[in-house]
């Protein structure tokens, strides 16, 4: 799979893999396509149509192969020597990111953090070490990161996202509450809380 997907379809395959990787732990070798729906709240067209958009069919009898739709995914999403990333921001987010983060994808690893306070840094955060931000662009280039987590306050993460891209980071996921103008060439992904939330609570006062 050469040509680019949609964002939406990436994100749902990522969810597709994780699903699967349930189903697989359940012991279930096959599945239909309104079964991986029910268990995301979509449609079966929906996956139907991602699933054939990478090239793959299942049969009319047993539907998909775990294994096989687990693999294609992964070859798709995933590169082959795996990619680094780095959080910036060691606050109660920062860690809990790094705490959920840990082990979840051989492929993508969180391998360094950074921090402006002198007694967050020097220590080891579920399994990764957390360095001064001073010391961020060396490190970054150093050690080939490419994928940056932001969650410091939002009065810094402009500043930030500025010194990562000229540290060569390519992707950003920005959790800080600043909304971020970045170079075409890095992906940024705005992960916003409050509005999620808000969203959440406009539902529950319509229901």
């Amino acid at each position: 799979m050469t040509r680019k997907l949609p964002d939406k379809t990436v994100e749902r395959l990522s969810q597709y893999r994780r699903a699967l990787l349930n189903t697989l732990s359940g012991g279930k070798h096959h599945i239909f396509s309104h079964e991986i729906a029910n268990l995301l709240h979509i449609t079966a067209v929906q996956v139907r149509r991602d699933i054939m958009l990478i090239g793959y069919t299942g049969t009319l009898r047993q539907g998909y192969d775990v294994n096989e739709l687990i693999d294609i995914i992964g070859k798709i999403i995933d590169t082959r020597e795996g990619q680094k990333v780095a959080v910036i921001g060691i606050g109660n987010l920062g860690r809990a990111i790094m705490g959920y983060f840990s082990g979840k994808r051989t492929r993508l690893n969180i391998v360094a953090a950074f921090d402006s306070n002198p007694d967050k840094t020097d220590k080891i955060y579920a399994g990764v070490p957390c360095y001064h931000s001073d010391k961020m662009m060396e490190i970054i280039k150093n050690e080939g990161i490419s994928i940056a987590v932001i969650s410091v306050p939002g009065e810094f993460a402009e500043k930030v996202a500025e010194d990562l891209t000229m540290a060569g980071i390519k992707g950003i996921l920005n959790f800080s509450p600043k909304p971020l103008n970045v170079p075409a060439h890095v992906y940024l992904q705005e992960f916003d809380m409050l509005t999620m939330l808000e969203k959440v609570a406009y539902f529950v006062k319509k229901s």
